[in-house]
């Protein structure tokens, strides 16, 4: 069958390109933008693409890489893949074969059964029309230490069009690649310092740090639902106890605990040895009902993890009990520490409250106690829930408080 030719991309259309991605690294974009205004672009000038695949390192807790793919259909796509995990998918790939091969590039030309009978995902793109398929690699550090890291940028370029690509259409991707690589790295770098400080600091600290809070006594004062949770038994669990199974059972108490306030909204500022302070800012729609009322409910969600993780866990495990403590009031959320060392949490007379009425549930015997503050701005739907232990003296307090028991 005869290709009718195509006129290659004009010099004009590739250089605007080019400068749109300069622009568009200097503007901070985000990869996803990035990844499809590069495919939608090449397109536009002449050069056809069908899909757009980057994957990348990510410095991360839980992830290791992402992914992100562009197909004409239906547009972006994102995944992010979980640290040390290599999937059978991604074992038999042909990336993974570029990356052990230590070449920059290689050319499926999928018209032609090129890498189909290897590799199944070439082969599925085939069946799905398409005829080209072009690797790239580039690296954030020197070669090696970019391997060993996963710190770097690997592309394909996947073309429909009858012939694949042209030399030119290579040549403008191969000329053009070099500046979505740097804007990927930009990119990369800064998602990964909020990603990081998000998980050391808390999201709503790590975009205030970001943004520039980072003088000694710099804060603002917020309204919140305040969260003081401390785990029962450690100091004798911590003696009796060998420090890896220790250490174990004290990450388990956090996904019950933590994790409970994570999934419902609220923010972990600090963990205190074994405890979690964490908000629920009041701003914005619903307030401070709202607020509490995610609280309630992260308290309730806690409750039942801690029941299933010790009903799943070996019998002689030790078993996860915790008391906790929900207040409603202003604090000051900022910078505290020293000029060298800083530390960004929540201070003031309610953030000391919570603590103390998280003191209380040992002596009342119930794990989790609200202050009459919070109490008053739950739903009315919830009264039943909530029990008077009537006035209690907190430790540090003069007035005594009335408190409320969850049932």
């Amino acid at each position: 069958m005869t290709v009718e030719p195509r006129p290659p991309p004009s010099e004009e259309d590739v250089r605007a390109l080019g400068a749109w991605l300069v622009e568009q690294t200097l503007r901070d974009a985000a990869i996803d933008r990035l990844l499809e205004g590069f495919c939608e672009r090449l397109n536009a000038i002449g050069a056809p693409l069908m899909r757009g695949h980057m994957a990348f390192g990510w410095l991360h807790p839980m992830f290791g890489s992402m992914s992100i793919t562009w197909t004409a259909a239906s547009g972006l796509t994102r995944d992010r893949h979980l640290r040390n995990v290599e999937t059978p998918g991604w074992l038999a790939s042909a990336p993974k074969a570029l990356l052990e091969s230590g070449e920059p590039r290689r050319r499926y030309r999928l018209d032609a059964g090129e890498g189909t009978n290897q590799f199944e995902q070439l082969r599925t793109l085939a069946d799905a029309g398409a005829t080209d398929y072009y690797l790239m690699l580039a690296a954030f550090q020197d070669t090696a230490s970019a391997q060993a890291k996963r710190d770097g940028l690997i592309a394909s370029w996947t073309s429909d069009a009858p012939g694949g690509f042209t030399d030119a259409e290579i040549a403008v991707i191969e000329r053009l690649f070099p500046r979505l690589a740097l804007g990927v790295k930009a990119a990369v770098r800064e998602e990964t310092a909020l990603s990081v400080v998000s998980a050391y600091l808390g999201a709503g600290a790590g975009r205030r740090v970001l943004d520039g809070a980072i003088q000694l006594g710099q804060g603002e004062r917020i309204a919140a639902a305040l969260w003081y949770s401390d785990l029962r038994g450690s100091t004798r669990l911590a003696d009796e106890i060998a420090p890896d199974a220790f250490l174990a059972h004290l990450n388990r108490y956090f996904a019950c605990t933590a994790g409970a306030v994570l999934d419902h909204g609220g923010e972990v500022l600090r963990f205190v040895g074994d405890a979690v302070l964490a908000i629920f800012p009041t701003e914005g729609p619903g307030g401070a009902e709202r607020a509490v009322r995610l609280a309630a409910a992260a308290a309730r969600d806690a409750r039942t993890r801690a029941e299933q993780a010790n009903a799943e866990a070996p019998a002689d495990a030790p078993k996860i009990a915790f008391g906790l403590g929900l207040h409603l009031g202003e604090v000051l959320f900022g910078n505290i520490g020293v000029p060298e060392r800083v530390e960004f949490s929540v201070i003031g007379a309610a953030a000391n409250e919570v603590a103390r009425l998280e003191s209380l549930t040992k002596e009342l015997g119930r794990d989790v106690l609200a202050s009459d503050a919070f109490r008053a701005q739950a739903p009315a739907s919830s009264a039943g829930a909530w029990t008077s232990l009537g006035p209690q003296h907190f430790r540090g307090v003069k007035r005594p408080q009335t408190v409320w028991a969850l049932d």
